[in-house]
């Protein structure tokens, strides 16, 4: 990790986490628009694997992939 992405602070991650937690798309990209703007793309990328991803819990995390995917795929099924 960059020593950038290893000094962004908690208070800059934990609404991320917030509206991940609420289901808030919106206000999620919002954050995440306002953070690559103060820090840039790379800083994001590597926030978002290294620090807010692992957070997730898997509801979470399947929640946010949908978000993401949401256009393209027609359905999700749980495996395991």
């Amino acid at each position: 990790m960059t020593p950038v992405a290893a000094q962004v602070s908690i208070t800059a991650i934990i609404p991320m986490l917030t509206a991940i937690g609420n289901r808030q798309w919106e206000q999620f990209k919002e954050l995440e628009a306002d953070f690559v703007s103060q820090y840039g793309i790379e800083v994001w990328q590597e926030v978002f694997n290294f620090r807010l991803k692992p957070a997730l819990d898997k509801d979470s995390d399947r929640w946010l992939l949908i978000q993401w995917c949401d256009e393209g795929i027609i359905s999700v099924k749980n495996v395991a």
